[in-house]
């Protein structure tokens, strides 16, 4: 069985909980009245009141609990006619203000929605509203605030509290209005009017507000809504509107990714376009109404969204996040937009093949995309990617890693003489930046160059230039060859804005039944020459050994000549020798010649000026001073002997002599002495052979 509470409406027990709270104040009071004269007092908490007040048991209280309960109020000194006089009084204090007053009191969390049950007035709603706006019978627009609102009586006004909304942080919260004016047959969001977010419904009903899912949204924050016109969905309760939380959330983009919009309100998107224009001061999709006021058209978006986080109505906008274009390096993109502004042709009359379009409008782009990431609409752009860098096509069985030559084999040509044989060519080419463009504009894409372009021109090329030489002549003169197709395919890719970097011509089979010919006829031909070249092999050979033999008796001939050689030298040198020596002697002799006659004519020469000086006499006795002088001529004797006037004057002498002798033999002169006129030769040791040495005394001049 359900509880008292239970069976009661949320108003009534909003009710119930005020008047059973005056009772607790009132017992409150009536305990302290008479705490002085209890005994024992049991305090009774405000639970247990109400709970006594407002659960009663749903059986009729038995006499021993009426007697228990009568106890009780006796044991904590309270009379029970006391306590039914202070509910009594209670309830006054709460029913008389609540019913007289019409008194509502709103807690600071709470919004008051109001229910008029009827008018004095006896006026009823408009047909086809549900707000009342001028005192109508119904729910009412105007909400209460919290605090104490009087002159709502319960029996006209019936006020339910409900809680304020709170949107999180990084969440949104979608409004359903449930009146005003319907939406127009080309709309499917209701306008965004000057409301306060929703939280003034009078202003929203009076300023044009349409029923329906909302083109506005709230924010993260707390409002105060009238849930009675406003169904907000927040991210706590979408699945119960057929929404997932996410929806309900900030939408967030990659830094590397781009976003590419679909509106789903607007205008239809008009003929002949695929997207959108774009609208300014919508602030990337966020305020709707400026778009739609803008003349915004439902569907596929020129406009992207960047990496960052939006506040975006799910119900007016829908996202698809794709990758950013890149552009690798050795590549540009050429940009053709299906979407713009009207064609504008700036390629120039000389340019007849396409047109070239400014950036922002419809057609192929003049500029290209450099390399790098690009935020491009992929649904109203195709980027089409051109190498600028060597591009090699091979007419072989061999395929580049891009790929344009997948399909194209080696080319089957004819010769002059009628065979017919298989050619491998490999061309190099470039497009330049500034030329893919044009390039793209005129075929297309990069694989239509090589198919529509490449392939018949230089294949037709070979095929005609073969038919003019014989197989034999086209491969003994390849390299002009390959130089003629270069030039003419060079000139011929110049008018498609192509250049051509060079042609090769790779391998070339011809018939086998001709090359076996040639094979037999080269074979014989190179035997030949082995047996020639053999043959100068055993002709150098013999001179090999005949120059061996040589080179072997070569070191005695050296060694002869060298011999021959060194005799003529000495012989030479001993000529020269003597020849010197001749001369040597014929110059000394000739020099003192000369010495001798150059001293005769100075003496000559000096006696005669010593004569002129001097005269003869003086001149001669100065000669003669200068002989005795110069030859050490002793004019006075070492030992003077006289007689003194007695006979002892010779003995005296020779005693002399002799001591002076004495004295210079000791002394080791070997001068003349008067008793040795000549010098004495120390005596001189006789050699070991027995044969005395010669002694030579020259005389002394004197």
């Amino acid at each position: 069985m359900k509880s008292f509470e239970s069976c009661l409406p949320k108003r009534k027990q909003n009710k119930v909980v005020s008047f059973a709270a005056s009772v607790i104040a009132t017992l409150a009071i009536a305990g302290s009245i008479n705490y002085a004269s209890a005994t024992s007092i049991k305090i009774t908490t405000a639970k247990e009141l109400t709970s006594t007040s407002l659960q009663p048991s749903p059986t009729k209280p038995s006499i021993a609990q009426l007697q228990t309960n009568q106890t009780r109020y006796q044991t904590a000194g309270i009379d029970p006619f006391v306590v039914i006089c202070i509910i009594l009084v209670g309830g006054l204090v709460k029913f008389v203000p609540v019913f007289f007053g019409g008194l509502v009191v709103i807690d600071e969390r709470k919004v008051g929605i109001v229910v008029r049950k009827f008018s004095f007035s006896g006026r009823g709603l408009p047909a086809g509203s549900l707000i009342a706006l001028n005192g109508e019978a119904g729910l009412q627009a105007d909400t209460l605030a919290p605090g104490w609102h009087w002159g709502y009586w319960p029996w006209q006004y019936s006020v339910r509290k409900e809680s304020v909304i709170v949107v999180p942080q990084g969440e949104i919260a979608l409004i359903v209005a449930a009146d005003g004016e319907p939406n127009p047959p080309q709309r499917i969001l209701g306008k965004i009017v000057d409301c306060d977010n929703y939280q003034d419904a009078r202003k929203f009903l009076t300023q044009g507000g349409e029923k329906g899912r909302q083109m506005g949204f709230l924010t993260a924050g707390t409002y105060r809504i009238n849930t009675a016109l406003f169904k907000v969905i927040t991210a706590a309760n979408a699945t119960e509107h057929g929404m997932t939380p996410e929806q309900l959330r900030v939408y967030s983009l990659a830094s590397d990714k781009v976003g590419i919009v679909t509106t789903l309100d607007g205008l239809p998107i008009s003929d002949g376009e695929i997207a959108g224009p774009i609208i300014e001061g919508h602030n990337n999709f966020q305020n709707g109404q400026k778009f739609i006021d803008g003349g915004g058209r439902r569907g596929l978006q020129e406009q992207i969204l960047l990496s960052g986080s939006w506040n975006l109505n799910p119900w007016f906008v829908q996202v698809e996040q794709v990758p950013m274009t890149e552009i690798p390096i050795g590549y540009v993109g050429v940009v053709i937009s299906f979407v713009g502004k009207a064609h504008q042709d700036v390629s120039g009359a000389a340019f007849t093949h396409g047109n070239l379009v400014n950036q922002g409008h419809k057609g192929v782009w003049v500029e290209p995309l450099y390399p790098g990431k690009h935020p491009i609409n992929s649904r109203i752009m195709k980027i089409e990617l051109v190498p600028t860098t060597n591009i090699v096509l091979n007419w072989s069985d061999r395929t580049e890693r891009h790929s344009y030559d997948a399909q194209l084999a080696s080319l089957t040509v004819r010769s002059r003489d009628g065979f017919a044989f298989d050619l491998e060519v490999a061309q190099i080419i470039h497009v330049g930046a500034l030329d893919a463009p044009k390039v793209i504009s005129r075929v297309g894409a990069m694989q239509n160059l090589v198919d529509h372009v490449l392939e018949p021109t230089i294949g037709n090329y070979f095929r005609n230039s073969a038919q003019d030489y014989t197989v034999l002549d086209f491969l003994t003169a390849r390299s002009e060859r390959q130089a003629e197709a270069a030039e003419y395919i060079k000139t011929a890719l110049r008018a498609y804005d192509v250049q051509a970097i060079d042609t090769l011509i790779g391998d070339i089979q011809p018939p086998a039944s001709l090359m076996q010919t040639q094979t037999d006829r080269k074979i014989a031909e190179e035997e030949r020459k082995t047996y020639e070249v053999q043959q100068l092999a055993q002709t150098q050979r013999q001179q090999l050994v005949r120059e061996t033999a040589l080179a072997n008796i070569q070191q005695e001939m050296v060694k002869s000549e060298q011999s021959v050689h060194i005799a003529d030298l000495k012989a030479q040198a001993q000529i020269k020798e003597a020849t010197g020596e001749a001369e040597g002697i014929k110059l000394r002799t000739i020099a003192e010649a000369e010495g001798i006659r150059a001293t005769g004519n100075a003496k000559a020469e000096t006696y005669r000026a010593g004569v002129e000086a001097l005269g003869a006499q003086g001149y001669t006795a100065m000669q003669l001073m200068q002989i005795i002088g110069d030859r050490h001529v002793r004019l006075i004797p070492d030992v003077l002997v006289g007689s003194n006037g007695n006979n002892n004057g010779l003995v005296d002498g020779l005693l002399s002599l002799i001591l002076w002798n004495q004295t210079a033999s000791k002394n080791g002169d070997l001068t003349a002495t008067p008793l040795h006129p000549q010098p004495i030769a120390p005596t001189q040791p006789t050699p070991e052979n027995g044969i005395p040495p010669i002694v030579v005394n020259f005389p002394i001049d004197k």
